[in-house]
């Protein structure tokens, strides 16, 4: 007997197995208060689930966990620049190329440019310290016109020379320590595949972010779609303001801070510069240290009253320009944690952690932030909060 009469049958199989029917999503307002209530606290346990096991990764994987976390971590702050170009018509893979190479090129330039000057003002700390154990006093004394307590004269020396001493002692210890990490092949080869391997995963999770995304999306229930949603985009706005918005101000800031305590013929005043300026990503830690240490500066090259005015005014037109044009017009009004939230949560996940704590502080007490007011906004919404009878 013949089978071609079987052929349209089979063939009529396959096209119903492979059929997949599609499920709407369920858009957030056709929830009930209970079923939204049910995503929003299951959500917001698997986001404290999911911080959990990237610190007990990293603390058992280190070697592994850490470079994916750099390159999820650069493919989250260049995914807007690469949209936009896509968005522009270039293709997504060209448009990864291009910030890739402009990263690139910034890097090198950066580097050629920052490390000569960053070494010669290394060169100088030494000195500077010294000085300062010795010269900062007398001045300080000539200005107020009054001598300071001997105790705040010998401890001002003792730190002073302290410091110059283990500013003088970190080149040494610094190579006795890579030496012994090196003198480890296995672990020195681990970590620099680690390294190496960092621009590569992040060039190709930048390319396929949206698809990742997407993918992500895809596995979750479809009546949990619209609100889920709505809260990974408030962990973004969040995140969006400290990592993105910070980066960007610090920068700015440092080379407005840079640029005034050079005109001033500061000492030091391109470090300062940078540790003022970047560390504004800590509040109020970043200016009051800038200060502190430009007055130091200003004694050790004090040439007039004139020095003052320009650490003043280097620091006033930088803040006013960081309050009322960087933040608002550049980077977006401020959104996300309070200052002293900031400040608590790098104490508390450094002590916890060490310095991988210190990076992921601000980043884990962004989710955090959104997780605890999911769970307050939930719960004023039920009977025990509102004190009404629950509805049959």
């Amino acid at each position: 007997m013949s089978p071609a009469p079987a052929q349209p049958m089979l063939h009529a199989v396959k096209a119903e197995a492979v059929v997949v029917p599609t499920v709407a999503p369920v858009l957030e307002g056709e929830l009930t208060e209970v079923e939204a209530r049910r995503i929003d606290l299951w959500w917001s346990a698997v986001m404290v689930g999911s911080l959990g096991l990237v610190f007990a990764l990293l603390a058992v994987f280190g070697g592994v966990a850490v470079p994916v976390l750099l390159a999820l971590a650069g493919a989250y702050i260049f995914n807007p620049i690469v949209t936009t170009l896509e968005r522009r018509g270039l293709d997504r893979t060209w448009g990864t190329t291009l910030v890739f190479a402009a990263g690139t090129l910034m890097m090198v330039g950066a580097f050629l440019y920052l490390v000569p000057v960053f070494r010669d003002e290394a060169l100088k700390l030494p000195d500077f310290f010294s000085r300062a154990s010795t010269q900062v006093v007398p001045r300080l004394e000539a200005l107020l016109g009054r001598s300071v307590p001997d105790l705040v004269r010998q401890r001002t020396t003792e730190l002073g020379q302290q410091a110059s001493d283990l500013v003088q002692s970190a080149g040494p210890a610094a190579a006795r320590l890579l030496a012994a990490f090196a003198g480890n092949t296995a672990r020195f080869v681990v970590t620099l595949l680690g390294l190496a391997v960092v621009p590569v995963l992040a060039f190709f999770f930048l390319q396929d972010y949206p698809r990742l995304m997407g993918r992500l999306k895809d596995l979750l229930p479809r009546r949990a779609v619209g609100l889920v949603g709505r809260r990974f985009a408030e962990v973004d706005e969040v995140l969006s303001a400290f990592v993105r918005g910070q980066l960007t101000v610090g920068a700015l800031l440092s080379v407005i801070y840079a640029a005034g305590l050079s005109a001033g013929r500061i000492d030091m005043a391109i470090v300062i510069g940078v540790i003022a300026g970047f560390g504004n990503m800590v509040p109020y830690l970043g200016t009051g240290v800038g200060i502190l240490l430009s007055l130091v500066g200003v004694m050790l090259s004090w040439q007039g009253p004139w020095q003052l005015g320009v650490v003043a005014g280097t620091f006033i037109f930088g803040q006013m320009l960081e309050g009322f044009v960087i933040t608002p017009r550049i980077v977006g009004e401020k959104v996300g944690l309070a200052p002293v939230a900031v400040i608590i949560a790098i104490l508390a996940f450094g002590e916890l952690f060490g310095f991988v704590g210190i990076l992921l502080a601000v980043p884990v007490a962004a989710i955090l932030k959104v997780v605890l007011s999911v769970v307050v906004q939930r719960y004023q919404r039920t009977s025990l909060y509102t004190g009404e009878a629950r509805s049959k």
